[in-house]
C-alpha cells in the first residue's frame, strides 16, 4: 500500500499503523542483523510516524533537494529506527533493510552516515546530532534563506552531555525558529536509569533557561504529538522548540518494556515472532508526507540578521590578495585574516566562525568584511565545529578558528567530521611554547599530532605571511578536514609575492653540494633553522634547511633525498615528541622503505611554565643554539 498525500488527508490512524511499522521492522532488522538497538527506537516510533506522514517536508525521490527539510538522529544507536523510516518512505527496500543492515559493504552502518543520501551527518557519538542540527539551521535563517526546517531527535540519556546545552544556548542566541528538538524520554540509558529518569520538569527548566520554547508531551498520544509538532512548526516564532516527549522503552512489546535488561540487544527469533505478532504482524506501507513548496528565494546572497552581526563595523570594499614585503615582521596569524578576507570576497560561499578569540586569531577581519557570514560562537568549540560541520552540509566552506589548544576540546566533533566527510578549515593559532608567559594551559603542543591522526587530514604549518596566504588559499579547495597552525609572534617574510607552495610540497631555503647535514622546520623553528644554518656555515658546516610546511601530506621525496645526500638529519619542532613533525618525517622515511640515516629530533619534552619567547624556545631545546649544537653532534660525532 502506498500512500502520498499532503498533510492534511494523510490521518493519525495511518500514523498509527506506521508507527507499528516502525517497530516491527526495527525488531525484523536487528534481530537478521544479530546485533542493534531495536528497543531504542521503539520509544520513539510514534514521534517518527507523525513527523514522517505529516510533518516533514521532503522530496525522497530528490534528497538534495534545497528545499528539503532535514532530519537528524542525534541518538544515532536508534539506527534501526530511521532505516526503517526510510522503508516506510519508499527510499529503501525491505530486502535492504533485513539484508544490508549491519553487514559488511552495506551502507546500512550500525550508526548512521551519509553514505545514504537522507543522511546529512554521522552520528552515534551522543551529543553531536543537535550542534550540528544548529549549523544546518544557521545555514538555512541566515544563508540560505529558505523555508526549510531542522528536526533532531535526542535521546534523554545525552541531555546529559554539555554539548546539547552549547547548542541550545546558541540556538536561542540566533534565533533558530526553524529547529526542533524531539527528546525521547524513555527513563533508560545503557546501565539503567537516566540522571532525570521521567522528570520532565526539570528538563523543561534547563532548555527553558537555555532560552527555548518547551513543549511536554506524551510521547504515545498521537494527538498530542502532532499539536506539538504544528506548534513547532510555526515561523513566526523567534526561538528553537523542544518538545519533550515522556516514553517508555520498548514499547509495543510488552515482555521488553520498560526493562534494564535490553538496551543495546537484538531479541532472539522467538522473542522477536512473540514481539511482532503482539504488534500486529508485518506491514509495508509506503507512506509519503507533505513535500516543500518551492521557494521564491535564490539563496545567492545570505543575509545578516541582527545576531549574525555581533560585529557591527561596516563591510570593507572587496578585497584583493594580501601582499608583503621580503624581511617585514608579520605575524601569520595576521596572514590567516588577510587571506580569508580575500577568500570571502573571491568566493560568497566562505564563512568563518570563532570562539570569541577573533581579535587574536584575526578572523575579526572577515567578520568586519563579511558581517553576514560571520558566526560568533563565543567560548564553545565543540558547538563551533559543529556549526562549522552543518554548514559544510549546505554546501558552504566554513573555516573555524580558536587557540590551536582549544580545539583539543572538539577533537571528538573534528573526529566524527571526518565520518561525515565534511570538509572543513580549521586554524589553531597560539601554537606551541613560543607563546611565551600565558604558560602551558594556552600552549597547543599535541594539535599536530591528533590532526595528522584523522582519515585523510591535511595538515599545514606555514612559517610567514606569503605562505600562509598561499596555504589558506589553498585550504578553499581541499577535501575533508584541513588544519592550519599559525604563530602568535611576528617573523620576517622569506618568500617573495606569488610563490607557490603546492600541498605535499616543501621548500628548500639552503643548500649546496657539499650539504653535510639537513635541518628540517615548520613554522617557528624554520627561522631558528635558518639561523643555525648560519652559524654552522661560519664553522665551516654546510647546512641544508627544508621548510616543511606542509606536514600532512609530507614531501616525502624531499627529505628522502636529504636524507641520502647528507645522511644526517635535525627536525626541530614547537610541538611535543610525538606525533608532530619529527614522526611525519620519520614516518615518511620508513614507509619507504629507505635506510634511516643519523637523526636527532628535538621537540618540546617535559612540562613548560611561564617566559619570554626566546626563554621558552631555549628551554625546550629548540632554539638556533640547540639545533645547531645538534647538527655539530651529528657531523663531528
Amino acid at each position: 500500500m502506498t500512500l502520498t498525500a499532503p498533510t492534511a488527508t494523510i490521518g493519525l490512524d495511518t500514523a498509527a499503523e506506521v508507527a507499528a511499522q516502525l517497530r516491527v521492522d526495527s525488531i525484523r532488522s536487528s534481530t537478521s542483523a544479530g546485533s542493534g538497538h531495536p528497543t531504542s527506537g521503539m520509544s520513539a516510533a510514534d514521534l517518527f510516524a507523525v513527523l514522517l506522514t505529516r510533518h516533514l517536508r521532503y522530496d525522497w525521490d530528490d534528497p538534495r533537494s534545497p528545499e528539503n527539510d532535514h532530519l537528524i538522529l542525534s541518538k544515532g544507536h536508534a539506527s534501526p529506527l530511521l532505516y526503517s523510516l526510510f522503508k516506510a518512505a519508499g527510499a529503501i527496500s525491505d530486502d535492504e533493510l533485513m539484508q544490508g543492515y549491519r553487514r559488511s559493504g552495506q551502507r546500512l552502518q550500525g550508526h548512521p552516515t551519509p553514505a545514504l543520501p537522507w543522511v546529512d551527518v554521522a552520528t552515534g557519538s551522543l551529543g553531536q546530532g543537535l550542534p550540528d542540527g544548529v549549523g544546518i539551521a544557521l545555514a538555512g535563517k541566515y544563508l540560505d534563506k529558505r523555508p526549510y526546517r531542522v528536526w533532531v531527535l535526542c535521546g534523554d540519556s545525552e541531555m546529559a552531555e554539555g554539548s546539547i546545552w552549547e547548542a541550545l544556548d546558541k540556538a536561542s542566541y540566533y534565533q533558530l525558529a526553524n529547529l526542533v528538538t524531539m527528546v525521547d524520554v524513555n527513563r533508560l540509558g545503557q546501565r539503567g536509569p537516566t540522571e532525570l529518569g521521567w522528570d520532565l520538569d526539570t528538563y523543561a527548566r534547563r532548555a527553558e533557561a537555555f532560552g527555548a520554547r518547551v513543549l511536554v508531551v506524551d510521547g504515545h498520544d498521537l494527538v498530542d504529538i502532532d499539536n506539538a509538532m504544528t506548534t513547532a512548526a510555526d515561523p513566526s516564532g523567534d526561538r528553537p522548540t523542544v518538545i519533550l516527549a515522556r516514553t517508555i522503552k520498548g514499547r509495543g512489546f510488552s515482555e521488553v518494556e520498560d526493562s534494564n535488561d535490553w538496551h543495546g540487544k537484538p531479541f532472539p527469533p522467538d522473542m522477536a515472532d512473540r514481539a511482532i505478532r503482539e504488534l500486529g504482524g508485518e506491514r509495508h506501507l509506503t507512506v509519503r508526507g507533505p513535500r516543500p513548496e518551492p521557494s521564491s528565494v535564490d539563496g545567492s546572497s545570505p543575509t545578516s540578521g541582527p545576531a549574525a552581526r555581533p560585529v557591527t563595523t561596516q563591510p570593507t570594499e572587496p578585497a584583493t590578495p594580501a601582499r608583503y614585503d621580503l624581511g617585514q615582521k608579520v605575524p601569520t596569524r595576521k596572514a590567516y585574516g588577510d587571506a580569508l578576507v580575500a577568500l570571502g570576497a573571491q568566493n560568497p560561499r566562505i564563512v568563518a566562525l570563532d570562539g570569541e578569540v577573533s581579535n587574536s586569531t584575526y578572523a575579526f577581519e572577515f567578520a568586519r568584511a563579511h558581517p553576514g557570514r560571520y558566526f560568533e560562537m563565543f567560548i564553545a568549540e565543540q558547538q563551533m565545529v559543529a556549526a562549522a560541520t552543518g554548514l559544510a552540509v549546505r554546501g558552504y566552506r566554513p573555516f573555524a578558528s580558536t587557540f590551536a589548544a582549544f580545539l583539543t576540546r572538539a577533537y571528538d566533533f573534528i573526529r566524527m567530521g571526518t565520518v561525515s566527510g565534511v570538509d572543513l578549515c580549521l586554524v589553531g593559532s597560539h601554537a606551541g611554547v613560543e607563546i611565551g608567559p600565558d604558560g602551558p594551559s594556552q600552549m597547543g603542543l599535541e594539535d599536530l599530532a591528533m590532526m595528522r591522526a584523522l582519515d585523510g587530514s591535511t595538515v599545514l604549518y606555514p612559517s610567514d605571511a606569503t605562505s600562509t596566504v598561499a596555504l589558506t588559499q589553498a585550504m578553499a579547495v581541499l577535501p575533508g578536514i584541513s588544519y592550519l597552525r599559525t604563530t602568535r609572534g611576528k617573523y620576517p617574510v622569506l618568500y617573495p609575492d606569488g610563490e607557490s607552495f603546492p600541498v605535499g610540497g616543501s621548500k628548500m631555503l639552503r643548500s649546496s653540494d657539499q650539504d653535510e647535514v639537513t635541518l628540517v622546520g615548520a613554522g617557528v623553528t624554520l627561522h631558528a633553522c635558518l639561523a643555525a644554518a648560519d652559524t654552522l656555515a661560519g664553522e665551516g658546516i654546510r647546512a641544508r634547511v627544508i621548510d616543511c610546511y606542509s606536514v600532512k601530506p609530507i614531501d616525502s621525496e624531499a627529505i628522502a633525498g636529504a636524507a641520502a645526500t647528507t645522511g644526517r638529519i635535525v627536525v626541530a619542532e614547537d610541538h611535543r615528541a610525538e606525533g608532530g613533525l619529527g614522526s611525519a618525517v620519520k614516518d615518511s622515511l620508513v614507509a619507504g622503505g629507505r635506510a634511516l640515516p643519523s637523526l636527532v629530533h628535538l621537540a618540546v619534552r617535559g612540562m613548560p611554565g611561564s617566559g619570554s619567547s626566546k626563554e621558552q624556545l631555549a628551554w625546550a631545546g629548540i632554539d638556533a643554539d640547540h639545533i645547531a649544537s645538534a647538527a655539530r653532534h651529528l657531523v663531528h660525532g
